[in-house]
């Protein structure tokens, strides 16, 4: 053999060896995963005959953006002994400059940090050589450059970059350097291009995560938080969800050497809701040994975490909420509106925190906008927000004045002074709005008003017109339901209220739908105690009240002879007619019924007490988890203190009806 054949045959067997397919595996790691190859079959395929085109190697590169497909192969053809991709030069040769300018080069990475757009990423990147890190960082500023951006701004300049030649190489050069990245770089590359709107049934993006698996026990904590980031958002897939496990078996095993919070509180997300209790107290434990290290950044994004974990932590809440209160006024107010909703999702309440933010909203509140500040209401805000309404209700928008009545109609405020003001206001706003008004809005928009005992005229005969209650009742689903009690609770407003209306008004009873089922339970504690202390034949059990109103036991209480008859003596005989019997309603209500940390009571529980009220009903409120936690000698008491406040009670019991 001359020297001549074998550097021919060499020059062969190299080309054979580079060209390994980037997703091919190799060893024992195959073993894990090649039950995935038949499966994604359709991604990896170039024509119908499932074949690469003769003499050529063919990769499909596929991807979407603003919902249309783009696709276009990248062809590597033999020319010789060389193998020459379309545009290589492109990538590999370096920037040149005029031998008559000798101008000072300027560090690749720092020209890639002044990029502002992903079209500005891929003119640098064809002017350098492709390496590894380079492919990863060019595709990670790609994204980056249009996280400031509007949302029509950002839709544009990807669109340019989906058309750029200059992607389809760069995705090609992702794929054929994969198996050579860093962990990190590996990570990150995934991440952009999922971010970037590469569809994640294409190849490179198939490819990156096959190459993940592989290498998942060389990820350090760093590279396992950013691939975590990224499976958040990650489409089911068999290839993704195998990556998934895999990352979950890593962060058990990872756990004792994780040193930093972000990378803590990104694993813990990715570990989800489903994660088993006794992890997710491992986690917790690991979570607390770093406390000392939160800042307010960390402490906020730690409360959002454990409510994506549906994991009440008490002891990591209130290492976050005692560092939030303390410095509350240098949190972003979005950033709290998040903190609230995580507190209620994961029914947790913190009353330090809550006053906190109350007071620093109340106080700035003329720094934000109307949406802002509806999103959560203490007294001190809603005050505040009341007093802005009055002045300017015209800034409010449809939306706003949903939100606004919604509120405070909900929580049962009371506007004081503001009362009269505010509800002309409001009125005001509504009207200009009623043409643009749905049937559903329109009905939110009375039943609130109704709530808060405020009538005006124009909203409630447009209500009761024949198309509009016709385009309520024809909506159905779910919804309907809900719908359809407002409508009765308008109805009972009217009736009973009987407000001031230039016309009388009733809402026709086809259009109330179905009464309450009447099968309600009763509380078994409640009927138990109320037995032992009402007399024979005074107490009648699950009570419902004008189709509406369920009531757990009505006592009948004789009022006094002398009371009866006007304050005279009664005669020999004489009993106290039917009319002067004191009707007293009992009934359970949740602690949600109250305002957080008061006894106020909210909306729904506010118009029920009402009501019973003007039907002569002495209405007696009972907490659920109250009779729970109290034995059947407490409850007695506690009940006999409620319902018979005449008789001497002890100092310390409190009633809970107002």
């Amino acid at each position: 053999m001359t020297a001549r054949t074998a550097e021919v045959l060499l020059g062969w067997a190299l080309r054979i060896c580079n060209h390994r397919r980037p997703w091919q595996h190799r060893g024992p790691q195959m073993l894990m995963i090649e039950s995935f190859d038949r499966g994604l079959s359709h991604i990896w395929s170039t024509g119908p005959s499932h074949r690469p085109l003769a003499g050529l190697a063919v990769y499909k590169v596929r991807y979407y953006s603003q919902g249309k497909t783009y696709g276009q192969d990248v062809v590597e053809r033999k020319q010789g002994n060389s193998i020459q991709t379309q545009s290589s030069g492109t990538w590999s040769s370096p920037s040149r400059t005029s031998p008559d300018q000798p101008a000072k080069r300027v560090p690749f990475y720092d020209q890639l940090r002044e990029c502002g757009s992903p079209s500005d990423v891929l003119d640098l990147a064809g002017q350098y050589t492709a390496t590894h890190r380079r492919v990863s960082n060019c595709l990670t500023r790609c994204w980056e450059s249009t996280k400031k951006m509007s949302e029509e701004q950002r839709r544009y300049e990807l669109r340019i970059m989906f058309e750029h030649a200059g992607f389809e190489e760069l995705l090609q050069r992702t794929m054929q350097d994969a198996r050579h990245m860093r962990s990190e770089d590996l990570a990150y590359s995934l991440l952009a291009t999922v971010k970037l709107g590469v569809s994640q049934s294409s190849r490179v993006v198939q490819t990156l995560l096959r190459v993940c698996q592989e290498n998942l026990n060389e990820f350090d904590e760093k590279s396992l938080s950013v691939l975590a980031s990224c499976l958040e958002h990650l489409e089911s897939s068999p290839n993704g969800d195998a990556l998934k496990e895999g990352v979950r078996l890593m962060i058990e095993a990872l756990l004792p050497r994780i040193q930093n919070v972000m990378s803590l509180q990104t694993l813990m997300r990715h570990m989800g809701r489903d994660t088993p209790v006794d992890i997710k107290k491992k986690l917790e434990r690991k979570a607390l040994s770093l406390a000392d290290q939160f800042t307010l950044p960390n402490s906020q994004y730690m409360i959002t975490t454990l409510a994506s974990m549906g994991f009440c932590s008490k002891p990591l809440l209130a290492v976050c909420s005692r560092k939030i209160a303390e410095h509350v006024h240098g949190v972003p107010f979005h950033r709290l509106v998040s903190v609230l909703r995580a507190y209620k999702e994961l029914h947790s309440r913190d009353v330090a925190l809550f006053t906190a933010i109350s007071d620093y909203v109340a106080s700035s509140i003329t720094m934000w906008n109307n949406k802002q500040d509806l999103a959560f209401c203490p007294t001190a805000m809603l005050d505040a927000f009341a007093e802005r309404v009055t002045k300017n209700p015209d800034a409010l928008g449809l939306k706003d004045v949903l939100s606004v009545l919604k509120t405070y109609s909900s929580l049962n405020h009371n506007l004081q002074s503001y009362r009269e003001p505010f509800l002309e206001g409001v009125t005001h706003v509504v009207v200009s709005y009623l043409p643009k008004m749905a049937a559903s809005e329109l009905l939110k928009v009375v039943y609130c008003l109704c709530l808060l005992g405020h009538f005006p005229a124009a909203p409630l005969e447009q209500l009761l017109q024949k198309e509009t209650l016709e385009e309520i009742s024809a909506r159905g689903g779910r919804l309907q339901k809900g719908m359809e009690k407002k409508l009765q609770i308008v109805d009972l407003c009217l009736r009973l209220d009987r407000p001031s209306l230039p016309k009388p008004l009733t809402i026709p009873p086809e259009a109330l739908g179905s009464p309450a089922p009447n099968d309600l339970s009763i509380n078994p504690g409640l009927s138990m105690t109320l037995q032992s202390i009402a007399q024979e034949g005074l107490l009648q059990e699950g009570v419902m009240v004008e189709d509406l109103y369920f009531i757990d036991g009505v006592i009948t209480q004789p009022r006094s002879l002398q009371e009866a008859t006007g304050g005279r003596a009664p005669s020999e005989g004489e009993f106290p007619p039917p009319e002067h019997s004191q009707r007293i309603a009992v009934f359970c209500a949740s602690l949600s019924s109250f305002c957080y940390g008061t006894s106020r009571p909210r909306g729904n529980l506010a118009i029920k007490l009402r009501h019973l009220t003007v039907l002569g009903y002495t209405p007696v409120v009972v907490l659920e988890h109250e009779l729970d936690n109290l034995s059947e000698e407490e409850r007695t008491e506690l009940l006999k203190t409620r319902i018979f406040p005449e008789q001497e009670r002890p100092a310390n019991v409190e009633q809970m009806t107002d």
